[in-house]
């Protein structure tokens, strides 16, 4: 396992912009250098994954080869056994057949015993001949099946010894795995580590490149580097101080005219104060003046008539086409009243949910107890407040028509 390598010391001196810049390529160097260890580390992790993959498959394929092994041997010991039992049979049933002819020979007579004797001999020595003859195939068929007995279990043995093996070697490849994702997670936190150290060491970088951009702007700059010569008259200066005389001047110019206005719009005299302001002021430039501000006002009350017949005008047009006027009756709170209302008293008030009156809310009143079918169908399961307005709006004109 790779040691973690040690982090950079922060120096007591302030960081200069070339130190960052310095700081921050070796932090990068040592990025990609983890990134390719990281790299190395999850190829050889991948490889061992694939090994073990491997060696899991041929672990599969010899213990399924030891069960097939196993099912041959256990059926040639079954035959081993019917052969066996075989043989005791056929041993009982020469045995039984040698006592029946020794009991058939000792029935007859000495002139029946030559001739049936050696009919029975010969009988008796070709029924051994074919007993031998099967005794031998036996015996052939019985060290056949033990030699492959023999070799199954041989085959067996080594199977086992091969899945040993392969499981010692399987044990091997995942603590090897095992280590390889650990030594694969301390890099990760080392490289994360770093990542977040090169974050934090890019923004100051930027903050202390703003800050010294703006300190340039500001004429700032380095003793050591840098020698300032400073004029007896700087222009500069005197231009500042110009600027800031004028803009003071002016200020004060546009108090005296300020107050000077509000005098002439109540009506009153010029105070001594305002006399220098007015010395200032024709006649002329304070009856234009005076125009001015009486335009202005009666400009405005023009707007504000405009505006309160735009907006009757907007009403009794939403009125006629939509069949419902609309008043504000408090602060995001609105009455509806239809033209086909049976009683003047019907109306429906909405609330606006929101400062924009995206949503509305329909609040409870003595006319809408009347209309739940309606605001069941439409508010609650269609979500539409235009149709349910609209049917409402058909259910009111049908109510006068009938009548």
């Amino acid at each position: 396992m790779l040691s973690p390598s040690p982090c950079p010391v922060l120096r007591a001196v302030p960081w200069t912009p070339d130190d960052l810049s310095r700081q921050i390529v070796a932090l990068q160097q040592r990025e990609l250098a983890l990134k390719e260890q990281n790299s190395t580390f999850m190829n050889s992790a991948r490889m061992l994954e694939k090994a073990r993959q491997q060696l899991q498959e041929e672990l599969l394929c010899v213990q399924s080869q030891l069960l097939d092994e196993k099912k041959k041997r256990e059926h040639q010991e079954a035959l081993v056994r019917r052969l066996q039992k075989r043989v005791v049979l056929l041993t009982k049933e020469r045995d039984g057949m040698r006592a029946i002819l020794e009991s058939y020979d000792s029935e007859l007579t000495p002139a029946e015993h030559s001739p049936q004797l050696s009919r029975r001999m010969r009988e008796a020595e070709d029924t051994v001949q074919k007993l031998h003859a099967h005794n031998t195939e036996l015996e052939a068929q019985l060290s056949q099946v033990l030699e492959e007995v023999g070799n199954h279990k041989q085959r067996a043995e080594m199977l086992e010894v091969e899945m040993k093996v392969l499981k010692s070697q399987q044990c091997t490849a995942e603590q090897s795995t095992v280590i390889t994702k650990e030594e694969v997670d301390t890099l990760r936190l080392k490289i994360e580590e770093l990542e977040a150290e090169r974050s934090k060491l890019a923004e100051e970088n930027r903050s202390l490149g703003m800050q010294l951009e703006k300190l340039t702007l500001q004429g700032d700059y380095d003793p050591s580097r840098t020698k300032v010569v400073h004029f007896s008259m700087n222009p500069m200066s005197l231009a500042k101080q110009q600027r800031k005389e004028e803009q003071q001047q002016l200020q004060e110019e546009c108090e005296r005219l300020r107050e000077l206005v509000r005098v002439l719009k109540g009506g009153g005299s010029i105070s001594g104060n305002l006399e220098g302001v007015g010395a200032f002021q024709s006649p002329q430039e304070v009856a234009e003046l005076k125009k001015q501000v009486e335009s202005a006002e009666l400009k405005n009350q023009r707007l504000k008539e405009v505006f309160q017949t735009k907006i009757q005008e907007f009403r009794k047009v939403c009125y006629t086409l939509t069949g419902y006027q609309i008043d504000i009756t408090t602060e995001n709170q609105y009455r509806l009243s239809s033209i086909y209302a049976e009683h003047q008293g019907d109306c429906l008030l909405f609330k606006a949910c929101s400062s924009s009156g995206g949503k509305m809310q329909l609040l409870e009143t003595e006319f809408s107890r009347t209309i739940r079918e309606l605001i069941e169908l439409h508010l609650l399961r269609q979500d539409s407040i235009p149709a349910f307005l609209s049917a409402l709006t058909l259910d009111l004109f049908s109510r006068q028509t009938i009548a």
